[in-house]
């Protein structure tokens, strides 16, 4: 049994979010049941967010303990990660001295904050090789606009499960007979953008060999091109369209939807 959702944006901007095709795949999401719903490579919630219908039990992962370690501050103490953050603005010095300063050194609402600016003032939503990113028509960071919505975040993640896994592990742990998987690996040629052995090239196949044997439903998100197609041959393939944006350029490009159901 589903129930309806307050729809928000991603936590932060970040390499492959979905916001152009958030809407289309909510749509799927809704009409396929399911009883858990489960992302292994959640990012920044670019599409855990958007959705307008939920179940009772949701589960969320990445390998990134970064990103891991932002969400379970938000969801345990939102209140002191926004005092954390309560000087701070955009800036390319503040930027940099962020960058140099060593996650291990900072306590964990340190780290979170310290990961919320990075993502937040960085270009085209890196996560490796970051760069600071210029906006000429609004700020990157404004804690009285972020306020409202960290709060959002921290009441929609109640009673979320939050996991540091890699993707085989959590499928593993997490599949059943009523469990939804999303799905949104890096894109094939793109794997590099998320740091090294985040994902490999190989991890295509292992992830396509993986959700061919599992007892509940996929949707994956991957880029149109042939190989993709070849990989997941097995599943059903409908093709999409969207657009890149970076530094206010857009371009059109084709994406698959995959599924080991109809969609």
């Amino acid at each position: 049994m589903l129930k309806k959702s307050i729809v928000l944006s991603g936590a932060a901007p970040y390499l492959g979010g979905k916001k152009r095709l958030a809407a289309q795949i909510s749509e799927i999401v809704a009409r396929i049941p399911h009883t858990m719903y489960a992302e292994p490579f959640v990012g920044m919630g670019g599409m855990f967010f958007r959705r307008h219908m939920i179940p009772c039990h949701e589960v969320i992962n990445d390998i990134n303990g970064e990103v891991i370690n932002f969400f379970r501050v938000v969801q345990k103490h939102a209140p002191e990660l926004l005092r954390t953050l309560r000087f701070a603005f955009s800036s390319r010095a503040l930027f940099i001295e962020g960058i140099e300063t060593p996650p291990h050194l900072l306590t964990e609402i340190e780290r979170a904050a310290r990961f919320y600016y990075l993502q937040r003032n960085c270009f085209g939503g890196k996560v490796s090789g970051r760069n600071f990113g210029v906006d000429k028509k609004r700020s990157r960071f404004n804690i009285r606009q972020l306020k409202k919505h960290v709060i959002a975040l921290h009441k929609r993640l109640a009673g979320t499960v939050i996991e540091c896994l890699p993707y085989g592990d959590f499928i593993e742990r997490y599949d059943t007979e009523g469990t939804l998987f999303y799905l949104d690996p890096p894109y094939l040629g793109c794997e590099t953008g998320y740091g090294k052995k985040v994902f490999e090239r190989a991890d295509f196949a292992r992830l396509a060999t993986r959700l061919a044997s599992i007892s509940g439903s996929f949707i994956l998100s991957l880029n149109d091109v042939p190989e993709v197609r070849e990989i997941f041959s097995a599943f059903h393939i409908e093709a999409v369209s969207t657009v890149y944006t970076i530094s206010s350029n857009s371009q059109k490009a084709g994406e698959v939807l995959i599924s080991n159901r109809p969609i």
